[in-house]
């Protein structure tokens, strides 16, 4: 084996025609397809790691990520069979877990796939003319179900399944969308909408039973349970009537460079669409992405975010007019990624989104723009670590391999077929159809600075030196001269297209190779050819010196890498049944790389093996047109027809990259034009003077805002003084009160404590008589309880007797129906056979009548003719009535077999109402037993409830007394509370007042200021032109000094003077501008002046109010601490109240203690009175006191 190794590095570029080919596995990292392999990428770290593909895949179809993030599903082409390969993402390598295939089913292809939301499952769509969906337990590799989903005429374009149910699968699709459920082994289909009008492009489950659809014609249709429901409105007719106006103009501009194909938009399409947690997102149209919110019962368009247009290209094909393919979310619904038609990434931060609602949002790249054509060119350069390349899609590229970023890009009128970079840098040539063209690589920008009549030129390349380039025009090569830009040589030989030239080292020699087998060795001094190898049945591709220059290495149609010196072939080293398109050889000599048809890459250890001794890499998905190497020997930079560019690094077996025999050292100077140097310098001064201006304006409004706050730091000090003052005296008056409020506590308590002693010795002396009456009421109510439950059992088991009386009475009156319709259908039986029997003697009697008839009639047929016709009708007229008694017949005996049927039917529903019957009796006995415990329980119920209502009429008239002495304590102090109410009630009406006039001030002084700041804003524009005005001076004042200088040369003064007038003297009068300015300047003058004085009355008025308002807050003040007086001494006089009452219980509860210890006192009501007494008064005082 090779003992040098190539390691993919970076790539970029997105292979397209793949459905689903964007998905976040976590929240910075993407998976996406390039080339032949599938790129994780990070855009934090922006590193890649590679998954690669099959070795005989024949390309990627479609992709799928599981709802854990963590198994990639990708479905590629095989060569009989369709295959699914499962990857692991944590793996670092992407270990590859299963290869899944359609088992029996047929297919080459599968065109869509989806994981169920368990990550268990998987789902597959092959392709047409099946059109097959399989379901795979896909960790066994085990088929567990497979149908037939559409006809060869509606493809299916999604596959998913509901996240909310692993059993249910959706399929939409050109007039197909079908919903799947997994039961019982099988997919079975479980809604049947009629859309054979509609084609479908996209779908995704919002909630567990809707799905919304996206058609070809612009349309969001609602799917609940598999039918449609209503139809989302876009409400993007303005926008795309904006759209198609933008359009059109643009393509009026392009009339005079290019064709115009299509004369008006087409319709928008939806083409992808995705669910998330505040709604959903669709593309609306070619770059536009909307974002919908939920509402109630619908969605609300909220959002819409557009591909910006490509700041290097004017035209609608690119950028903004991209359809969109894909959408994806991060796992925390931050950012919303997106790829597009013509192979782009694009992303945009949802929160950034929400915060700047007011601007227009638009995607950014997610890493840098990629080519979304065929790559024709690939150049690198010496002294820079630049690769440039062209391509079909009428871009050039400039990319920096070290830091892995897009330098440059420019977009061209036509495609570019060759590129080449000078070893500076700084220059690079591109060939195109019409001409190749010479340019400069600025800071900025690609320009153009010489052009050369090279037609269609394939191929070109400059020479180690710089000096020299080679530009290929059909079979003849043109060499430049980069210094004089003069054609020094023209090499003739090829007989076909040229494919392929490369420059030795000391750029002494030229080699090609060419469609015509040949491969020429040329003299660049003297433009002979040294020597040559043709080889007509080959058709070469590529050639490349070896690393001393004296062989060189083609590839080419025979499917073989020769190495050829001195017109004979050395070595060749056969290919396995796939061609070389491209060749390149390291500087080291140590091995050689080849590009394949099939886009893989190859490397072949050098000298060149006997045997077919070789790496291979999966890289490209298309054939390889250019390969190069950089001259450090690091990198192997490859370019495909897949629109990818590959970067490998070149490393031995451990892992250490290889040592260059040449110092090569990186320059960073760029190419800066003198204008826009002098434009920067420009605006940097302009910058300058700018930033001062606003630091003097900001340290202006500082020391403003300073003095302001330390004016109202001083109101706010004063004020609070004052409260402090007011605060302390208003303490020391409730420090007073409160004690006198004591001592008139301390009097009335001793009072009502006597008070309530007499009332005391009252109560217990009359509620010791009701207790003896309810008593007796007691021993009453027991015994009409007893009476009542006796009555109830008696009546119970009369009605159960009367029950089963009446279904004994029932069932013998049912059964004698019953045989009496059993004998009724055995007579209508016996009779049916009856007239069975004699309808089959009449038929046959008939036929004997008929056979005598018949009979007669031919013997006597010749003599007879007319009697033979009249019996004839007789006959028929016999036959008829005949038919017409056998179809009566016959609906007699099928009425009698239906009430036959009837009365079977009669018998079951009897039978069925008997079995009811009995269950009712059942139910009838359990509700019995039933109300039996639920009278004992309310028999104890009513006695709890008795001894409950004994003692509360106990403190009935206790409570009643003690409420209408706090009620007439109590009224004259709400009185009081009521008027404070209302008079606190004005106060607040007319601090509002006051609040209103401030507003309306405040209003007043801002429209002011705002018109005081567009004076200001006119002022300093009248003061910007000025000052252009008097730059304008100084120069006419240097230009009148430079023309000083011709005093002595008449001729050249009067040029000179005749140059200055037409330069600073308007064909339209300056010195009425002056006198205008003048004016406008004296008229704002005057608005400035009035604006001050009316800024000064507000002023007045504001601070006057303001006294005004200050006086009318401190008067509420005043009012409001003498109401929080009152009020806490109300709260007070409670507080007293809640303990006199709490007294009367104590003493109470006294009493009761010493009637408990009586010794003629009863056990019963000794328990009744201290269990439950003391649970229902407090509540019942609390509720009073509340």
């Amino acid at each position: 084996m090779s003992a040098v190794v190539a390691q993919s590095h970076f790539i970029f570029g997105l292979r397209r025609g793949v459905a689903n080919n964007l998905c976040f596995f976590d929240e910075h990292s993407l998976v996406f397809p390039c080339g032949n392999n599938c790129v994780c990428f990070n855009t934090v770290q922006r590193c890649q790691r590679f998954i690669p593909g099959s070795e005989k895949s024949q390309g990627m179809r479609a992709m799928a990520i599981s709802a854990n993030r963590r198994y990639l599903a990708v479905s590629e082409r095989g060569g009989e069979r369709a295959t699914v390969t499962v990857f692991d993402l944590q793996h670092e390598q992407g270990r590859k877990r299963k290869v899944l295939t359609a088992g029996d089913a047929p297919g080459r292809e599968f065109v869509c796939v989806a994981f169920s939301p368990d990550s268990k499952y998987l789902i597959g769509q092959t392709g047409g003319p099946e059109w097959t969906l399989v379901l795979w337990l896909w960790e066994k590799q085990k088929v567990l179900a497979s149908v037939k989903t559409s006809n060869p005429n509606n493809p299916v374009t999604q596959v998913s399944f509901n996240p909310h149910n692993n059993t249910q699968l959706c399929v939409s699709g050109t007039g197909l969308f079908k919903m799947f459920r997994y039961t019982e082994g099988a997919l079975k289909q479980s809604s049947f909408p009629k859309v054979e009008t509609m084609g479908f492009l996209c779908h995704t489950w919002v909630k567990a039973e809707r799905v919304i659809a996206g058609t070809d014609a612009g349309r969001l249709l609602v799917f609940e349970s598999g039918d449609l429901r209503r139809e989302i409105g876009a409400a993007l007719e303005a926008d795309r009537s904006q759209d198609a106006a933008s359009v059109l103009l643009k393509l009026c501009r392009q009339v005079g460079t290019r064709k115009i194909q299509d004369e008006a938009p087409t319709a928008s399409r939806i083409t992808a669409i995705l669910s998330y947690s505040k709604g959903f997102a669709c593309s609306m149209g070619p770059g536009t992405v909307c974002l919908f919110e939920k509402t109630e019962d619908s969605y609300r368009k909220s959002r819409e975010i557009k591909i910006p247009p490509d700041p290097y290209n004017d035209e609608v094909t690119s950028a903004e007019s991209q359809e969109i393919d894909t959408m994806c979310l991060s796992p925390a619904e931050e950012t919303l990624a997106i790829s597009t038609e013509q192979g782009q990434l694009y992303s945009v931060s949802l929160s950034s989104v929400d915060v700047h609602k007011e601007v227009q949002a638009h995607f950014e790249f997610l890493s840098q723009s990629f080519h979304s054509k065929s790559i024709t060119g690939l150049s690198v350069c010496l002294r820079k670590p630049f690769a440039a390349t062209s391509s079909l899609d009428r871009s050039v590229r400039i990319w920096n391999y070290e830091t892995k970023e897009l330098e440059l890009y420019k977009e061209f009128q036509e495609e570019a077929h060759s590129v080449a970079l000078h070893p500076t840098g700084l220059f690079i040539l591109v060939g195109f159809s019409d001409k190749l063209r010479l340019m400069n690589l600025v800071m900025d920008d690609i320009r153009t600075f010489k052009e050369f009549t090279v037609r269609g030129c394939r191929e070109c390349a400059f020479s180690h030196g710089g000096h020299m380039f080679a530009a290929v025009n059909g079979n003849v090569i043109h060499i430049y001269s980069v210094n004089s830009f003069e054609n020094i040589l023209t090499l003739k030989g090829h007989n076909g297209k040229i494919r392929g030239i490369e420059w030795s080292l000391d750029d002494s020699r030229l080699v090609s190779c060419g469609m015509d087998g040949a491969v020429y060795e040329w003299n660049t001094q003297t433009g002979k050819r040294e020597s040559e190898s043709v080889l007509k049945s080959c058709g070469y591709t590529g050639v490349a010196f070896s690393s001393d220059c004296k062989t060189f290495l083609a590839v080419g149609s025979d499917l073989t890498l020769k190495e050829i010196q001195d017109c004979q072939v050395l070595r060749e080293v056969p290919a396995d049944e796939v061609a070389h398109t491209a060749v390149a050889v390291s500087h080291s000599g140590r091995v050689v790389f080849t590009g394949a048809s099939n886009g893989t890459i190859r490397a072949i250890k050098y000298p060149l093996p006997i045997q077919k001794d070789w790496i291979v890499y999966q890289a490209h998905c298309g054939p390889v047109t250019k390969m190069a190497i950089t001259f450090d020997d690091q990198f192997l930079l490859t370019a495909s027809e897949d629109g990818c560019l590959s970067m490998w690094k070149i490393i031995d077996k451990e892992g250490r990259g290889l040592k260059s025999s040449r110092q090569i050292v990186h320059t960073d100077e760029i190419l800066v034009t003198k204008s826009d140097l002098e434009e920067k310098t420009q605006t940097t001064l302009e910058l300058k003077m700018r930033l001062e201006e606003m630091q003097m304006e900001n340290e202006y409004q500082l020391r403003l805002r300073d003095m302001n706050y330390n004016e109202k730091m001083k109101e706010i000090s004063d004020k609070l003084t004052q409260q402090i003052e007011t605060l302390q005296t208003a303490q020391q008056a409730m420090k007073t009160e409160m004690e006198r409020q004591e001592r008139e506590h301390q009097e009335s308590s001793a009072e009502v404590a006597m008070k309530h002693s007499r009332e005391l010795k009252d109560l217990e002396s009359s509620y010791g008589q009701k207790l003896i009456v309810e008593h007796e009421r007691f021993q009453d109510l027991r015994h009409r309880c007893e009476r009542a439950r006796e009555d109830y059992e008696r009546s119970a088991k009369t009605a159960e007797e009367r029950e089963v009386r009446a279904l004994e009475e029932l069932t013998r009156r049912y059964e004698a129906e019953l045989r009496e319709k059993t004998r009724q259908l055995a007579q209508c039986q016996e009779d049916a056979q009856q007239q069975m029997r004699e309808f089959k003697e009449i038929i046959k009697q008939e036929e004997e009548d008929e056979e005598r008839v018949i009979h007669n009639i031919k013997i006597r047929y010749e003599k007879k003719l007319r009697a033979e016709e009249e019996a004839v009708a007789n006959l028929t007229r016999e036959n008829g009535i005949t038919a017409h008694k056998f179809h009566s017949l016959q609906r007699q005996i099928d009425d009698q077999r239906t009430d036959a049927n009837k009365l079977k039917q009669e018998r079951q529903r009897l039978l069925g109402l008997i079995r009811s019957l009995e269950s009712d009796i059942e139910d009838l006995k359990r509700q019995i037993a039933g109300h039996e415990k639920t009278n004992q329980d309310k028999d104890k119920t009513i006695s709890g409830l008795k001894k409950k209502n004994q003692e509360l009429e106990k403190l009935k008239f206790v409570l009643d007394f003690q409420l209408s002495e706090l009620k007439k304590r109590t009224e004259p102090q709400q009185d009081e509370i009521g008027e404070k109410k209302e008079r606190i009630q004005q106060l607040e009406g007319e601090l509002v007042q006051t609040n209103e006039s401030n507003t309306q001030l405040k209003l007043a002084v801002s429209d002011l200021r705002l018109k005081l700041r567009t004076r200001d804003k006119e002022m300093h524009k009248e003061m910007q032109r000025v000052k252009d005005l008097e730059t304008h001076l100084q120069r006419l004042k240097s230009d009148l000094h430079h023309c000083v200088g011709f005093i002595q040369e008449p001729k050249k003064l009067k040029d000179s003077v005749q140059v200055i007038y037409a330069r600073y003297v308007p064909h339209d009068g300056g010195v009425n501008k002056i006198s205008v300015g003048d004016d406008v300047q004296a008229a704002v003058c005057r608005q400035r002046d009035h604006l001050e004085r009316t800024v000064h009355s507000l002023r007045t008025s504001l601070a006057k109010s303001a006294d005004a308002h200050e006086k009318v807050y401190v008067r509420i003040m005043k009012e409001n601490v003498t109401l929080i007086t009152e009020i806490n001494e109300l709260r007070k006089e409670l507080c007293l109240a809640r303990t006199q009452v709490k007294d009367c219980k104590a003493q109470l509860a006294t009493y009761k203690r010493s009637n408990q210890s009586r010794p003629n006192s009863e056990a019963g009501p000794k328990k009744d009175s201290s269990g439950s007494v003391t649970s229902p008064v407090d509540r019942k005082v609390q509720r009073d006191e509340y």
